[in-house]
């Protein structure tokens, strides 16, 4: 718990990843009213967060160990010319929270991450990307060795047709030509063996509809839809409220939590699919 200042000081930082690649878990400050007055990142977590992280590593569960789990975090960026680029809100906060979830449950996780300021989980194989076919390609080479694949990523779907080798002068208006970007859940979906994915739609209005449009199409077990328009929601918040779409039908609505708590609520759900798929077989 320190003030903003404090907490993004570049020593501070250093001495975290330090931390993290030792193999120390590190609960990390949430945003909100600080002792000097002022509102920001450095608050003290909640202590329902850092009680069930001490709980977790007292207690660690290995329900899911010897499966291979691939989670995508973070936004890409898209590249105009040498100086800007195109991208999204996405902290990657939630992703990497999934990761950390899988880990705790002694899952084998790779995350495939865009651009964020986030250290990585420990126990965590981390592949860095910056643009969507960069995470495409990375995650179709990972895909037949993986037993579920969480895409929390939020890829950018367009990107521009055509980028400027010499940044571009001020000079009247812009005019920028989009092409689209992979589809990289649909081509899972589509080369699907018996990986369970889960996806996530972020949306502004008609959830269920827009949610329910990509759980089949895409061939997906399980999708995570939040309201972007909703408090405490989307990106670049410490919690997050989403409702789960499966595809038997059932439908869940998670209330606020913070986002490490709705991502164990996430693998949970995967655990409990993946045990009726083995039953069934």
């Amino acid at each position: 718990a320190m003030n903003t200042n404090m907490f993004e000081n570049f020593a501070v930082q250093e001495n975290i990843e330090r931390l993290v690649l030792r193999g120390y878990s590190i609960v990390q400050p949430v945003e909100g009213e600080l002792a000097c007055g002022g509102c920001g990142g450095g608050r003290l977590a909640p202590l329902d967060v850092i009680f069930a992280e001490a709980k977790s590593l007292l207690s660690p569960q290995t329900e899911l160990k010897g499966i291979r789990l691939l989670v995508t975090a973070g936004p890409t960026r898209e590249a105009i010319d040498p100086v800007r680029y195109l991208t999204n809100y996405s902290s990657g906060k939630m992703g990497y929270a999934v990761a950390q979830a899988a880990v705790e449950q002694g899952a084998g996780v790779t995350l495939v991450s865009g651009p964020v300021t986030l250290p990585a989980p420990a126990g965590v194989k981390i592949v860095q990307v910056t643009t969507a076919q960069e995470m495409y390609a990375a995650v179709l080479s990972l895909y037949p060795q993986m037993d579920v694949v969480v895409k929390a990523a939020a890829v950018a779907d367009y990107r521009p047709a055509r980028v400027q080798e010499t940044k571009i002068k001020k000079d009247g208006e812009m005019i920028l030509s989009l092409v689209r970007t992979p589809d990289i859940l649909a081509e899972l979906g589509k080369y699907k063996q018996n990986q369970v994915l889960v996806g996530f739609a972020s949306e502004t209005d008609n959830l269920r509809e827009n949610a329910l449009a990509k759980l089949f199409p895409k061939n997906l077990e399980m999708i995570v839809a939040n309201d972007l328009t909703e408090d405490g929601a989307g990106f670049n918040t410490d919690t997050n409220v989403v409702k789960l779409y499966f595809k038997d039908g059932q439908e869940k609505q998670l209330a606020r939590m913070s986002k490490l708590a709705v991502a164990r609520e996430i693998i949970s759900e995967i655990k409990r699919i993946m045990n009726i798929a083995k039953e069934i077989s």
